[in-house]
């Protein structure tokens, strides 16, 4: 078989940026939604400045419909039963696209792609930046990987929380990364009334209700779902009406299920299962409060709920201090302290506090974390990157 004859065929000249993923359109997680969110104000810059854009996609197929793919760029996909195929099939794409299109800058989408972006743009001295999100860098990485961070022009990350574990972890110095912040679209968030037929559906008829939205994955107890359930008799006792609702799904359900019974408080604990991502906004507005004592690289889900105006509880020792501003917007506690979280959840139904106040926590929410203000920061990370990366061989 000759690649190039089975590769398209693909005219790359004047190419102003290049961005290479992973995935966007095959998969819903964080890190798509956020990547999407990023190129959404991307490309609202571009669209005023001009130059194209090519989009490299590993593991994607043509087939998949999103209004990003409407956008006036080159999208490559390279999605292959083979696997191996598909990623040399993007390599030799890619080494094509940086010799005869020769782009300003190229946007590595995940530490996977590091080390190849890093051998590629270093043969024709192009700088690149690497976007990284959460826990995939928050371990020792192999050493090609932590030199193509370091040989990188910029590392861009989601908080402090990630910058501070990626640069320990890797030796990495800190003054290097960049924040570019998740956000939340805050013309779909909104405050309203509560659905009478959710109401009606899971039983909140006058109750007091905490809320969470977490996957229930035996993996992923850091979510603290089972501390706030531990947390609900001592809340129960002050504030008698009120009720948890959980949604989200996962292996992780029966052991908390059987957590409620041992406590007594089955009634009081509602599994709403998998709610789709239209019909959050709905259950947000169920809500008195948004609960998740957990370890966050960042958690868009604390903007969402602040964005319905909901005040949140959030952990006290990870990325939440930046959407909740280190505790100006919300409640921080010890992730795994029941004590605690029954006390600041007591505080939050009481309603005193300023951080209680739906309208002033939408409001100072968006000031920083609206799509606005992605497109405004990202401005600022282009217009201040004017790196040069010497020519190397390997």
């Amino acid at each position: 078989m000759v690649i190039g004859q089975t590769l398209e065929v693909v005219r790359l000249t004047e190419v102003k940026d290049v961005f290479v993923f992973l995935e966007l359109f095959e998969r819903e997680g964080g890190i798509q939604s956020y990547i999407k969110d990023v190129l959404q104000a991307y490309q609202s810059l571009a669209s005023q400045t001009g130059g194209k854009t090519e989009v490299f996609l590993l593991r994607d197929s043509p087939q998949n419909e999103h209004p990003l793919a409407a956008y006036p760029w080159q999208f490559h996909y390279f999605k292959s039963q083979n696997q191996m195929l598909g990623r040399l099939k993007m390599v030799v794409a890619l080494a094509r696209c940086l010799w005869q299109g020769r782009p300003s800058r190229v946007f590595c989408g995940h530490i996977k792609l590091a080390v190849l972006i890093m051998v590629l743009c270093k043969l024709r001295g192009i700088p690149y930046t690497v976007l990284t999100y959460g826990k995939e860098v928050w371990s020792p990485l192999p050493k090609l990987e932590r030199q193509a961070l370091a040989s990188a022009a910029g590392i861009w990350t989601i908080s402090r929380y990630s910058r501070d574990r990626l640069c320990a972890a890797n030796n990495l110095d800190s003054n290097k990364v960049q924040m570019l912040p998740c956000v939340v679209d805050g013309q779909v968030f909104t405050p309203g009334p509560s659905s009478p037929e959710l109401m009606l559906k899971y039983s909140l008829a006058e109750a007091k209700v905490l809320m969470t939205v977490a996957r229930l994955w035996s993996g992923d107890i850091y979510k603290g779902v089972d501390v706030t359930i531990r947390a609900i008799p001592a809340i129960a006792k002050v504030v008698p009406n009120v009720k948890y609702l959980v949604i989200g799904r996962g292996d992780d359900q029966p052991r908390l299920a059987q957590l409620a019974q041992n406590l007594n408080i089955s009634d009081r604990v509602i599994f709403a299962g998998f709610v789709p991502t239209p019909e959050l906004v709905a259950h947000y507005r169920l809500a008195d409060a948004y609960i998740m004592p957990s370890q966050e690289g960042f958690g868009i889900v604390y903007l969402e709920a602040m964005a319905c105006g909901k005040p949140v509880l959030a952990g006290n020792t990870d990325g939440s201090a930046d959407p909740l501003q280190d505790g100006r917007l919300g409640w921080q506690v010890p992730h795994r302290d029941p004590v605690a979280v029954a006390s600041a959840c007591i505080e939050i139904l009481q309603g005193k506090e300023q951080r209680c106040d739906g309208m002033w926590l939408r409001e100072q929410c968006l000031a920083a974390f609206s799509k606005e203000a992605l497109t405004l920061r990202l401005k600022q990370l282009l217009d201040g990157e004017h790196p040069k990366v010497a020519s190397s061989s390997f």
